[in-house]
């Protein structure tokens, strides 16, 4: 049974006030070499990754030939 997100009080009326949720504290690393590190720089080198072949496929240029256009 899933728990009420609401109450009434002693009058009948909907007391509809935002309850307030449960604190934790995460006691784990998130310095150095941590699991959580390395996923997060795995997924943003896939997302550089994909950018770069998109960029290639839309623009018909390669990342050398856009860098050196630049100037």
């Amino acid at each position: 049974m899933r728990p009420r997100s609401y109450t009434v009080e002693d009058g009948g009326r909907l007391n509809n006030f935002a309850i307030e949720p449960k604190m934790y504290v995460d006691e784990e690393s998130r310095i150095g070499f941590t699991q959580y590190a390395e996923r997060l720089n795995g997924r943003l080198a896939m997302i550089g990754f994909i950018s770069l072949i998109a960029t290639e496929l839309l623009t018909g240029k390669g990342l050398v030939a856009l860098l050196t256009s630049l100037q």
